[in-house]
Parts: C-alpha cells; sequence; structure tokens
C-alpha cells in the first residue's frame, strides 16, 4: 500500500524513559506493569457490566430491538466527540493523569445507566459513558505501549487479556447480581465503588512520560499516515464484530437461542472467556508464528464462528460459536494498537487516536445497525452480514507490509 512505513522497536520516548529507570528492580517493573494490567482490568469491568444488564434494562424501559439500536448509539456519539481531544489531553496533560481522572469518571459513570426510568435519561447515561470510555482507552492503552517499551517481549496482548477477564468477570458477577435479585443501579454502585479504590491505589505505579515537543505544534485535525488509516479499517472490522457481541450476545441467546432465565448470559460469557484466553496467550503466539499469520486466521475464526452461531441456534452450538468469535477477536486489536504505537516521529497517544478513530466506527455502526437490520428482517440475518467482515480482516492484513 501506499505510504508505508517501517516501525521502531520502540515507541518515541521510551528509550529516554528506560534510562531514568534503569536501575530499578525487575520487581518494580512488574508491579507497574501489574498496575497498568488492573487499569484495564477496571476499564473492562466498567463495560461488561454494563453488556451484563442489557437484557432487563431493555425489558424495564420497554425497548423494542430497533429502539435499543438508537439508544446505543449514544455510546459511539460519545466517543466520537471525544475522539479528537484523547490524544491531545494525553500528551499535552500526561497519560498518567488522563488515564486516572478518565478512568475514574468512566467508572463513576456507571452508576447513572441504571437510574433511568426514561429512555432519554438512558440516552444521556450513555452519551457521558461513552466520552469517559473513550478517554480512557487512549489513555490507558497509550501506557500499555509505554509498558510494554520496557520489556524485551510483546506483551500488549496480556493487557487486553486483562480487560476481557474483567468482561467474563462482569458476566458471572451480573449473573450473581440477577440471582439475588438486585436492580442494576444497586449492581452498578457496587461494581463502581470497588474500582474507584483500585484505581486511586494503582495511580502512583503508572508511566510517566513527557510528550515529545515536536507532537505539541501539530494541529488538532491533521491527516493521519495511511497505514495508521489501515490499521483502523481492520480494527473497524474486529470491533464491529466485538460490538455486536458485547451489545446483542444476551439479546441473541434471549430471542433466537431461546434460552431459559439466567442461562441467556451463555453467550456473552462463552465469548468473553474465548476471548481472554487467546489474549493471555496471544504473545506467545505471535512470537511463535507472526502477527500477519495469527491475525489472517483470526479473521476466518470470526467469519465461522458467527455463521455456525446462525445456521445452528441451540445452546450449546451457540455458545461454541461464539467462542470461535471470542478467540478470533482476541488478538487483532492488541496487534493493531501495538503496531501503530512503534509508528516512527508519532506520539503513540497520538497514533493510537487516529486508529481508534476508525476503528471505534465499529463500535458506532455495528450494535444500532444490528438492531435496524433485526427489526427489519431478524436477528439471524444481521449476525451473518457481520460474518462478512471476518473475511475481510484476514484479506486486508495481507495486504499491509507493516504487520509482520
Amino acid at each position: 500500500m501506499e505510504g508505508e512505513v517501517k516501525l521502531t522497536d520502540k515507541p518515541p520516548g521510551v528509550q529516554a524513559y528506560k534510562k531514568r529507570y534503569k536501575d530499578a528492580r525487575a520487581s518494580y517493573l512488574n508491579r507497574m506493569r501489574w498496575a497498568v494490567s488492573l487499569y484495564y482490568f477496571a476499564m473492562g469491568l466498567t463495560f461488561a457490566s454494563w453488556a451484563s444488564r442489557i437484557p432487563d434494562i431493555k425489558a424495564y424501559l420497554n425497548l423494542s430491538e430497533a429502539d435499543l439500536g438508537s439508544v446505543l448509539f449514544a455510546i459511539p456519539l460519545g466517543q466520537l466527540l471525544m475522539m479528537p481531544f484523547s490524544g491531545r489531553l494525553a500528551t499535552k496533560c500526561g497519560r498518567h493523569k488522563t488515564a486516572v481522572i478518565g478512568l475514574s469518571c468512566y467508572v463513576v459513570s456507571l452508576t447513572t445507566l441504571g437510574l433511568g426510568t426514561e429512555r432519554w435519561h438512558l440516552l444521556a447515561a450513555l452519551f457521558f459513558f461513552g466520552m469517559f470510555s473513550n478517554l480512557t482507552n487512549i489513555s490507558i492503552n497509550t501506557q500499555g505501549v509505554y509498558t510494554e517499551g520496557l520489556f524485551k517481549r510483546p506483551i500488549m496482548s496480556s493487557f487486553h487479556g486483562a480487560w476481557s477477564a474483567a468482561g467474563f468477570t462482569g458476566a458471572l458477577t451480573g449473573l450473581g447480581m440477577m440471582a439475588l435479585k438486585l436492580t442494576p443501579a444497586m449492581h452498578f454502585a457496587i461494581i463502581s465503588a470497588t474500582l474507584l479504590a483500585v484505581v486511586l491505589y494503582n495511580y502512583k505505579y503508572l508511566i510517566r512520560v513527557k510528550a515529545p515537543v515536536a507532537a505539541k505544534k501539530k494541529k488538532l485535525f491533521s491527516k493521519p499516515h495511511p497505514t495508521l488509516v489501515w490499521l483502523g479499517v481492520i480494527g473497524f472490522c474486529c470491533m464491529l464484530s466485538e460490538g455486536i457481541m458485547f451489545d446483542w450476545s444476551g439479546v441473541y441467546f434471549k430471542d433466537v437461542v431461546k434460552a431459559p432465565g439466567a442461562f441467556v448470559v451463555v453467550g456473552y460469557t462463552s465469548f468473553m472467556v474465548m476471548m481472554a484466553s487467546g489474549r493471555f496467550a496471544g504473545d506467545y503466539i505471535i512470537r511463535k508464528f507472526g502477527r500477519k499469520r495469527v491475525m489472517q486466521i483470526s479473521g476466518c475464526l470470526i467469519s465461522i464462528g458467527l455463521f455456525s452461531a446462525v445456521l445452528f441456534p441451540y445452546i450449546i452450538t451457540a455458545a461454541l460459536s461464539f467462542m470461535l468469535v471470542g478467540l478470533g477477536v482476541s488478538t487483532i486489536v492488541p496487534t493493531i494498537y501495538s503496531v501503530a504505537g512503534r509508528t516512527p516521529n508519532v506520539p503513540p497517544g497520538i497514533a493510537l487516536t487516529a486508529v481508534s478513530s476508525v476503528s471505534f466506527l465499529g463500535f458506532m455502526i455495528g450494535p444500532p445497525v444490528i438492531g435496524y437490520i433485526a427489526h427489519a428482517t431478524s436477528l439471524k440475518i444481521s449476525f451473518a452480514i457481520v460474518g462478512i467482515f471476518g473475511f475481510f480482516i484476514s484479506i486486508l492484513v495481507t495486504r499491509i507490509k507493516a504487520i509482520e
């Protein structure tokens, strides 16, 4: 593709940062890694807690599939509004500051999602939830890129594994909260209080890196490098698949699979278990087989999983199909973030913003459009359409030389 660039081994600023910590013990570096991992976990558990109660909130507000699709637009709209500013704020104010402020606001905003009694209440809450989500995502992934630069091996996938493990934890927690007959508001309040303590306790272990001087002089809106755009397109296809699993897996199991009672979370749990497992094993698998081959296979698994769920809509077969989707999406986003963060002459926060700006359109378009397609046809057809995007990933990965 035009404009291909060779990636540096480390993101800008890491070499200087390593000198500052050249005498640090391995145990301290590991503690920093744990702090960043816990931030990923907190970010993931916040979203998973919301996702686990979507069917309950949908029923409480008496929303149809189309209504839910419209309401879900609020999250990506908030993310989209925040995208031009997240990377700049992280670069200017310091990634550690925006990480703790963004994540704290994100965690606290979770409590508002269970308080609404009208549709517009939920719309407003989800809009701010999306804004803080984007700021948190850019800041914490920038922390992940810099932390990976302090080690001699890939560790980005394990960070996203912590996020996925949080998704699994959130699904189980949601199941437990429903069994205890706790309302979403009570559920979210408990999670928020716990995670806020985790965020504040680990703040002192975050990496502090000053932005390159050249990065501060760039315009707010500037044309990204073509490589970053194509990485974003791959992220778009992956996040489109992730988005429907997060927002619609519970509805799919309830309305299509006809899973009884609390078994509606089986699909979401199956997806999250395999996504977490794939991410924890992802660093080793990528070292062994290479990024390109792993991502090509991952794209095919996404398509096979979604098509299988459509063809065999039963509890066991659908759960197994969702596992394939989870395994397929597991390493794609961590890989494109790691590759983007090592682009020369581009601060990681800015590079991740460029990639996320395209990628998160998948979250913006996916879940709402699924609702409209499902309303016009069926949820099975909408899942089948999304299944095509997995093959797109495999094709695009083959054409991008930056992915080795």
